[in-house]
């Protein structure tokens, strides 16, 4: 008998035990066996939650705004599950922990709900197990969940396959990135934050988006808000909050939104097919006759293709 099995999924969930949660999501992330069956009994409870995923590069203050976001959220009533996605260690595997001090504080909050995890070298900007792990905080009854990520770029978009509303956060300076990041940022953004715009060249930093947004003002349904923040001072949070919740408005009634949706579900059913058939595979074959297909491949005996082909139909 597994960890997993051991607990009562539907009556953690109910009694909101905290504890047995965090065990719950270690359990997700770390694949361990049994965990697939926690989703397959909370997933008819999830769909309620309003999901933010908030991006940037390191530096801009992600982690202070979010924490400004916490104190809005708590004041009109709202509980909030926060995911805080890091760098992984090349030694340990575990999260490389941010300056999240000011957030920790919330810890102690009934209603707020915080969890660091690794991006275990996934690229993408999450973790592998974030999609899992924001159905688990959707099923303990968050009604807002905030995905912090590891950077924006071409190669860190997936918090657009979670996220219901997107905050890319940019601060002055940045002018020139917003250049060379412009399809990532364009694909991913629906508000744009000037963070530490006290700051000298946010006029122009704005200026900049303004610009990118007026080329694909005709592509696009929702054009994206542009809100200046100074988050160490809990300046512009709440004008940041009210777009936030503009934009949950317009995708109530967004068939773009919603094709959105579909096709990241989609995604997701791949890649829960990819993962089964590969666990099918390899629960078949000993270490030995794998070690043995993988030097037929180094001695060139056998090519990848099909050495993958005998694995599959095997």
């Amino acid at each position: 008998m597994s960890r997993i099995d051991e607990i009562d999924i539907v009556e953690v969930l109910r009694q909101k035990d905290r504890r047995s949660v965090a065990r719950l999501i270690s359990a997700l992330e770390n694949r361990e066996e049994g965990a697939i069956d926690i989703i397959r009994k909370i997933y008819a409870m999830t769909g309620k939650a309003w999901i933010i995923g908030v991006t940037g590069p390191a530096g801009v203050g992600k982690s202070t705004l979010i924490n400004g976001m916490i104190d809005e959220f708590r004041k009109s009533g709202k509980t909030v599950g926060i995911i805080a996605v890091d760098p992984t260690s090349p030694f340990t595997g575990g999260a490389i922990l941010a300056d999240r001090i000011r957030m920790q504080l919330h810890s102690v909050d009934e209603g707020v709900f915080i969890r660091s995890m690794a991006t275990r070298g996934h690229l993408g900007g999450l973790s592998p197990a974030t999609s899992d792990v924001v159905d688990l905080l959707d099923a303990f009854g968050k009604d807002v969940i905030i995905i912090e990520t590891v950077g924006v770029g071409q190669d860190e978009v997936d918090i657009i396959k979670i996220a219901h509303s997107i905050a890319v956060i940019l601060m002055p300076g940045m002018g020139d990135e917003v250049q060379t990041m412009k399809a990532g940022l364009m694909e991913i953004a629906d508000i744009f934050v000037i963070n530490k715009a006290e700051r000298e060249g946010s006029d122009r930093l704005q200026a900049e988006l303004e610009m990118v947004l007026g080329l694909a003002s005709d592509m696009i349904e929702w054009k994206p808000r542009i809100i200046r923040t100074v988050a160490s001072k809990k300046m512009g949070i709440d004008v940041l909050l009210d777009a936030l919740y503009e934009h949950r408005e317009y995708i109530k009634a967004s068939e773009q939104f919603k094709e959105k949706r579909h096709h990241a579900i989609r995604q997701r059913l791949f890649d829960a097919y990819q993962d089964l058939t590969l666990a099918r595979a390899m629960s078949k074959l000993q270490d030995v006759e794998f070690n043995e297909i993988i030097n037929d491949i180094y001695e060139r005996k056998l090519d990848p293709y099909t050495a993958a082909e005998k694995l599959f139909f095997k």
